[in-house]
This record gives structure tokens, C-alpha cells and sequence, in this order.
């Protein structure tokens, strides 16, 4: 299959062009065009429409600006539109142009869905997203969902102000200089830091029989899925999971061991079976939540930490009223525990893998959760 993928130098980029480079011709699209292997040539944004672009079969959107980037100039709920909403416009509208292109995957995440969960997500929840990641990932789906109408889920697109609001920020011929300047999907303009480390399980071990690349009579000409990923992990990542690591590592004791909760996040080796699976089977469009299956404590990372590393756990079972009234002074003095970080470091957010499950005919990821956070611990120690 010819696969074209958007952010292809960045985390989750790298690692699917190691998971799907034996079997498939693999095209980029990104702000930084170095070698990679496996990839046969990288393209800029501002190439996507012009006629040497290759045929592809499928298109893979990763690129998109992180919920943690912090930039000066345009405000970051204009920045986030124009670049989730605006890049996902260009690649959604790039497939719809192109008869030869079959299939499109889109990489939204749970806070389109929701900023907080109270029980388990699942794909069917009015998406409530508080602030410009989720907003304007939820706009990006809206806009995919009013242009391809095949959509179970699809509601008249007007009625969503994340619409008016993209419309109005929608970046037009020549007015997208910026984006250039912004960092996609983690990747960086320095080529040097654009090959992130990679881990995934062989493509054998995968339990999937593909299909040869030709629909069937009854598939649609065209197949859409919004993936709703989880926390993402794995070797070559950079975010909380590696801020939570080097606290353990230094013997740091934990001081909210009271706080029971549970999340759930998702192997980067999931991630790209996933994307296998509906790249190689007839899987209906739709959205998709994307996790490992079982949902871990805070507490229970800290101790896979302190096992990766040999250390004993030091987990602090402090009064709540006393961490929160820490953090609420912390708010106050800009320290880095406020109540914002206490309350994503305690919160419960546990997401339903079901449905690609289903879709997949699989009763579990390959990936156990656990499993997958020992392979991204191991890489950090490196």
C-alpha cells in the first residue's frame, strides 16, 4: 500500500513508519524534510497540492499543534484553529480530491471528547472539550464530519460554533507563514531532534490477517476514522510521563499517595496496530477511542517506575486538605504544584477501547498496558 503520512518526523510519525515501512511505499508531509529510513521522500505543507505528489492509497494525519506549546504573537485558541483546523482542511479536502485515495485517518484525541470523565468515555459522548487543544481538535472532526456525510455521527455541521469560528480563522492562500514557525505534532525544526527512538512489536506478532489492497463490492469508495487517543507513550516521546519520571528517579518521595485514581493510556505499539488494522481491513468509518486496556493509578505508574529502575517506591499518603491547600498556595506563588497540575496529576480519566476492538475482532490489544510503560521507562533510562 502507498501511504502518505502528515508529522511523519515526530513521535508517533516515526514509530509508524518503523511499524508499517516492510510491507508499504511511505510518503511524509512535514515542516522538516531530513532522510529517514523507510520513508521515500517528505514534502512541505506547501507542496500538498502542487503535481508531483505521488499517488497514495491512504493518508495518516498526525501533524497538529500540541496542547502544551506556549508561543507569543496570535493568541493560542487562533493558533490551535488555525493550525488542527486548518492543516486538517487541507489533508481532509487533499483525500476528498483524489479518487485513487481510499482511506484517511485522522489523529484527534480524548479532550475533543472531554476534559474530564466521570466513569468511562466512550465514542457516543457529546463532546464537551475545554480549552484550544480540545476545542479545536473537536472543530477538526466537525469539519471531517460535515464533509463526509457517510458518517454515522454526522450532525449538520452549521450548528457547531467551532464552525463559525473556523471559518473565520481559516487560513487562506499565503497567510500561512506562521505555521512554520509552529512546532507539528512534536516534531522539531531542528533535524537533528526530528528521529524520536521507536518501539513496537514485530508486525508477525500482530494476530492480523491483511487483505490484499482492493475493496470489496459492498465497501464505500471512501473510509474515514477519527482516532481518539489517550496519553500516548513509548520510547522517543516527551511529556508528562517524563516529567512524573525523572521526580521518581531522584528519589523524590510522592506526596499523593491518597488520591486513588485511575487513567488509562495508550502504547505507541497500539497505536500503530491500530492504524494497521483499518489500513489493511474493511473497517467501517466512524470514531474510534484509541487505550490499552487496563487503567492504571498514579500510585501503580510510580511503582512500575521504581521497578524499572530497581528503587523502592516512596508513595506519601498526605491528608488531601493539606495538598490541596499546598497547591492552592502554589497557585498563588507560580510554584509548579498548583490546583490545575494537582487536579490532572489525581483526576480519574478512564476511556473504553471497545469499539476498534470490535471493529478489529480482537479481544485485546497486543500491547498489555503495563507492559508498555515498562518499554517507555526502559527507553528514558538510555
Amino acid at each position: 500500500m502507498r501511504i502518505l503520512i502528515t508529522g511523519i518526523h515526530g513521535f508517533v510519525g516515526s514509530n509508524l513508519v518503523e511499524a508499517l515501512k516492510g510491507e508499504n511505499t511511505i510518503y511524509g508531509v512535514d515542516i522538516v524534510s531530513p532522510q529517514k529510513d523507510g520513508v521515500q521522500r517528505t514534502f512541505g505543507w506547501e507542496q500538498l497540492d502542487a503535481d508531483q505528489m505521488p499517488e497514495v492509497d491512504a493518508i495518516v494525519h498526525l501533524a497538529g499543534l500540541a496542547h502544551d506549546v506556549k508561543t507569543g504573537g496570535i493568541g493560542q485558541e487562533d493558533e490551535h484553529m488555525r493550525v488542527n483546523c486548518g492543516l486538517t482542511q487541507k489533508a481532509f479536502d487533499y483525500f476528498l480530491a483524489h479518487d485513487e485515495i481510499k482511506k484517511f485517518i485522522f489523529f484527534s484525541t480524548v479532550k475533543a471528547a472531554a476534559e474530564r470523565v466521570d466513569g468511562v468515555l466512550t465514542e457516543d459522548v457529546v463532546p464537551a472539550p475545554v480549552g484550544p487543544y480540545g476545542e479545536s481538535k473537536i472543530a477538526a472532526e466537525r469539519y471531517i464530519l460535515a464533509q463526509f456525510k457517510e458518517f454515522k455521527e454526522f450532525k449538520e455541521f452549521k450548528e457547531f460554533k467551532e464552525f463559525k469560528k473556523f471559518k473565520e480563522l481559516n487560513v487562506q492562500e499565503g497567510q500561512g507563514q506562521e505555521l512554520e514557525n509552529l512546532r507539528m505534532d512534536s516534531t522539531s525544526k531542528n533535524p537533528k531532534d526530528a528521529e524520536p527512538e521507536t518501539w513496537h512489536p514485530k508486525p508477525e506478532t500482530w494476530n492480523l490477517k491483511p487483505e490484499p489492497w482492493n475493496l470489496k463490492p459492498e465497501t464505500p469508495a471512501k473510509q474515514v476514522y477519527i482516532f481518539r487517543p489517550c496519553m500516548i507513550h513509548g520510547p522517543g516521546n516527551k511529556g508528562n510521563l517524563n516529567l512524573l519520571y525523572s521526580v521518581v528517579r531522584k528519589g523524590i518521595p510522592w506526596p499523593l499517595g491518597a488520591y486513588e485514581n485511575r487513567r488509562t493510556f495508550t502504547s505507541v505499539a497500539n497505536v500503530c496496530f491500530a492504524v494497521n488494522g483499518v489500513l489493511t481491513q474493511d473497517v467501517p468509518s466512524g470514531i474510534y477511542n484509541l487505550c490499552d486496556d487496563e487503567a492504571l493509578s498514579t500510585n501503580e505508574l510510580i511503582e512500575e517506575i521504581c521497578q524499572s529502575i530497581g528503587k523502592k517506591a516512596h508513595i506519601w499518603k498526605l491528608p488531601k486538605g493539606l495538598m490541596n491547600g499546598v497547591a492552592k498556595v502554589g497557585g498563588w506563588l507560580h510554584l509548579p504544584l498548583n490546583p490545575e497540575r494537582l487536579r490532572k496529576l489525581t483526576e480519574n480519566y478512564v476511556s473504553s477501547n471497545g469499539k476498534i476492538k470490535r471493529a478489529l475482532a480482537i479481544e485485546r490489544m497486543p500491547v498489555d498496558a503495563r507492559a508498555g510503560l515498562r518499554h517507555t521507562f526502559e527507553a528514558f533510562a538510555k
